[in-house]
């Protein structure tokens, strides 16, 4: 799912839908052309999207012999990915080269924090659940908050029901299933002090993540364009030893290259 804009500044998304039941000559026509109009392409992919989607993606950028697709694939729930797309696409539009904003992608997950309101964990595995939490699901009428990321929680809706968030201020994104619920914004965002809150669709592909359609999806995260320049341009940049490309991090995102150990980078010397 592409979310609106944050600003005006931000890069618009390309959405390669049903990539995996077009032909392939489709889905290889479809990203030549992204390459040549933008040089390199970031492509941001649920885990719970159809194992025949990464396939595609992968037979392509052989196919093409490119180095400039880059997979990233975080293990996010949906909505969650979809506010990192929107992150990226923020980034897209200041002075950073496509290896460090592929990388940058790793490093802004440690500030999102995901979860659900669920009507049902019977068929969560996306997160340890508990025999008791289990048994509980069949009562008729119980509720489950559910943390997914940075560390996973789960507690059944109550009295003094409450979940671990963020320690600095962030805006907070739900998106509503089939479940009726007002606990996310009645509870616990105050809880969390988040400072605004706003509604988007429910991604396709939560149901399936999840593990039920109902539930109330949430996810607080960094909004300004300055703040995740800060961060990203405060990690120490390397070039890949492989590709050549500048990066964050210890693994080339592009080319899957990891950096060699400080001994073999000594022994190089």
């Amino acid at each position: 799912m592409a979310l609106p804009a944050q600003d005006e500044r931000t890069v618009p998304a390309a959405v390669l839908g049903d990539l995996h039941r077009q032909p392939l000559e489709q889905s290889l026509t479809d990203l030549q052309e992204l390459l040549d109009r933008h040089g390199h392409v970031i492509v941001v992919c649920s885990r719970a999207a159809p194992p025949g989607v990464e396939r595609r993606l992968r037979t392509v950028r052989n196919l093409l012999e490119s180095d400039r697709i880059a997979l990233f694939r975080p293990d996010l729930p949906p909505l969650g990915l979809a506010v990192l797309a929107r992150q990226l696409r923020q980034l897209a539009s200041c002075d950073i080269g496509p290896g460090v904003l592929a990388s940058a992608g790793r490093l802004l997950t440690h500030y999102l924090h995901c979860g659900a309101v669920l009507g049902s964990v019977t068929r969560l595995d996306r997160v340890p659940v508990g025999l008791r939490a289990h048994a509980k699901s069949w009562v008729p009428g119980a509720q489950f908050a559910v943390l997914a990321h940075p560390q996973p929680q789960l507690v059944r809706l109550g009295p003094g029901a409450a979940l671990s968030g963020p320690e600095f201020g962030t805006w907070m994104l739900v998106a509503k299933g089939q479940l009726q619920s007002d606990w996310v914004a009645g509870s616990l965002a105050p809880s969390w002090r988040v400072l605004g809150l706003r509604e988007a669709p429910l991604p396709a592909e939560s149901a399936t993540w999840w593990g039920t359609g109902r539930l109330v999806e949430f996810c607080t995260y960094l909004p300004d364009l300055s703040v995740l320049y800060q961060l990203v341009a405060s990690v120490r940049q390397s070039t890949c030893h492989w590709c050549g490309m500048d990066v964050i991090g210890d693994r080339c995102v592009f080319c899957s290259a990891t950096a060699p150990a400080p001994d073999d980078r000594a022994a190089v010397g």
